[in-house]
């Protein structure tokens, strides 16, 4: 993991190990952050999460089921 400070430094080795297939992660304060990858991964990967992704009709299908109890609350007087 590559610190902010060195990445911004070294910037273009950065991008360049990335494009050769090497994802770069760049940590900010000790921690990760982002990780860079070539353009091409990152299409590559979107494509694949929305290949795999359903529906949102196929979600709501996936309910568990059943009547989700309300809350039992009562009104408020309102004074107009």
């Amino acid at each position: 993991m590559i610190p902010l400070q060195d990445a911004k430094n070294r910037f273009s080795a950065v991008v360049d190990a990335a494009l050769a297939g090497r994802p770069q992660e760049v940590s900010r304060r000790g921690k990760p952050a982002v990780v860079v990858v070539s353009a091409e991964e990152y299409y590559r990967l979107v494509a694949e999460a929305r290949a795999n992704r359903g529906s949102f009709l196929d979600h709501l299908a996936a309910f568990p089921g059943g009547v989700v109890p309300r809350a039992k609350a009562a009104p408020r007087d309102v004074d107009l």
